[in-house]
């Protein structure tokens, strides 16, 4: 495939467990299992790569070949190679290194990049109707450091990590053997408290430390709902755009998504939708865009659910992080019929690591979803939650917050007046918080541009793959994360975008 005079380091896919022909041959086949010409060039080419490191054909850390190489042998333009390096980089199957060259992710779990295609090839084979269905989502995978400008995460530079081992310590002095042993599969209960006691305060949840379940993320929390609440064929509402975390969750599960509609007020479900299970929301500060869900449409969407027997999750996923004005109080302090399920996590306000997340859930709701956590993970670290609940008891969790906010606040600042004054076709949508902001492309240059962007050495993760189907509501733009960014990484970064050219087609 490769010609065998390149430096080895330019031949990874000569190794002994993928010849010469194997890429070559997963992506002629991709013609005809994916329906042979109606299937893109890229897509196949996306799809040969992510068969490769499924089987193991590619394995973490290997390196592939150079966008150049690849393209002469499969006889395609590089254009279209680097745009399926980009799409499946973005997927967080590869890792891009400027002046290196591109990589299968070494973080990959072993069980999904294995060294014995064999084998790997008859376990996909006897997976059930819901693994195929988990495993066609893609997965949900977040970035593993703060490079510009990819997804937001918090700095954790500005983390008072000195406080955290302090606490720390104290708790294992104090309550060492306790906490090293099995832990209530509901949650550590000083944690639920404070956990309760900071939502009726600060959101205006109404709730008690029993309608509390600690999960290790959000993500969690969503693939147990799924499992606990929909059907096979169950139809459920998503903001569209929306979340990918939650497609992937309730798909995967065997709902019907429906995607809705999302406007300056939030989402806008027509007359004529289908009735659904379950409607998912981030209505404090709607993922991607930073709209909030207006007052009327809370209590139209309330009153639907409750006509209709319908569930609401209500995503606040990072309403703490809020700089302009007050957010609304939560969706869940209107409801009266105990329909509202809401979900917070720990990973945007302290650190990604911490592996804490919070459901509150109605009372009907609790007994099922602690039976079902027992045969997940049955608990999250009692260590961390005893931490955690210390950490925002003696409140450091307020200061760290106003700090947060603070600093957050000016780093959005910043972007935004970069943007403004050095690129004129980029179009940022201003929101009211959170750690990244939507930005709009002019249309048809998504895809070129983000593929320069990463040549330049700059991410710039694709608010398109947000939508779901092709019903013309799809926009060309970007999703940048600012706040685990210096204002320099900041003027850095926009200043390679700024140099980058649209294109003329």
């Amino acid at each position: 495939m490769i010609n065998a005079n390149f430096p080895p380091t330019i031949r990874p896919i000569m190794s002994a467990q993928l010849r010469p022909s194997a890429l070559i041959t997963l992506f002629e086949n991709t013609a005809t299992t994916a329906g042979g010409s109606s299937t893109g060039l890229r897509d196949r080419l996306c799809a040969a790569l992510r068969q490769a490191m499924i089987t193991g054909a590619l394995a973490g850390g290997e390196r592939l070949p150079s966008s150049r190489i690849l393209a002469a042998d499969l006889r395609l333009s590089r254009v279209t190679v680097e745009a399926a390096y980009a799409q499946v980089e973005a997927e967080g199957y590869l890792q891009r290194q400027t002046g290196r060259g591109t990589f299968v992710n070494a973080s990959l779990p072993h069980s999904t990049v294995s060294r014995n295609n064999k084998t790997a090839s008859v376990g996909l084979s006897r997976l059930s109707a819901r693994g195929h269905k988990m495993v066609a989502t893609g997965g949900c995978r977040d970035p593993l450091l703060p490079v510009p400008f990819a997804a937001g995460s918090p700095d954790l530079s500005a983390f008072p990590l000195k406080i955290w081992k302090q606490i720390t310590a104290r708790q294992l002095r104090t309550q060492g053997e306790k906490l090293l042993g099995y832990g209530d599969p509901q949650g550590y209960q000083p944690l639920r408290e404070a956990v309760a006691s900071y939502l009726q305060q600060s959101r205006g949840v109404l709730c008690n430390p029993e309608q509390i379940l600690i999960t290790t993320s959000s993500q969690q929390a969503l693939q147990l709902l799924a499992m606990l609440l929909i059907d096979p064929a169950d139809t459920v509402w998503l903001e569209q755009p929306g979340y990918s975390g939650a497609r992937n969750a309730f798909a995967s599960a065997g709902a019907d998504i429906c995607p809705v509609p999302v406007d300056g007020e939030g989402m806008a479900p027509e007359p004529d939708l289908p009735v659904p299970r379950l409607i998912y929301l981030t209505p404090s500060h709607h993922y991607p865009t930073g709209a909030s869900l207006s007052l009327p449409r809370r209590l139209h969407l309330l009153d639907y659910a409750k006509r209709h027997g319908s569930w609401i999750v209500e995503d606040d996923y990072d309403s703490e992080l809020h700089y302009d004005g007050r957010p609304l109080p939560a969706m869940q302090g209107l409801d009266k019929h105990q329909q509202v399920i809401y979900l917070g996590t720990f990973s945007k306000v302290l650190f990604p690591s911490l592996r804490l997340a919070y459901v509150v859930l109605p009372p009907a709701l609790v007994a099922p979803m602690v039976t079902l956590r027992t045969v997940s993970d049955g608990h999250s670290s009692q260590l961390m939650q005893a931490v955690t609940a210390e950490f925002m008891q003696a409140g450091h969790f307020a200061s760290h917050l106003r700090f947060s906010r603070q600093l957050y606040h000016s780093r959005r600042d910043h972007l935004l007046e970069q943007i403004r004054k050095k690129i004129e076709w980029l179009t940022p949508q201003v929101a009211a918080g959170g750690l990244q902001l939507a930005a709009h492309l002019p249309a048809g240059q998504e895809q070129y541009l983000s593929l320069l962007a990463a040549q330049a050495g700059v991410e710039t993760p694709r608010l398109s793959p947000l939508f779901l189907g092709d019903s013309g509501q799809h926009q060309d733009g970007w999703l940048l994360g600012f706040s685990a960014l210096t204002p320099a990484e900041i003027t850095g970064a926009i200043n390679r975008l700024a140099s980058l050219k649209v294109s003329a087609s």
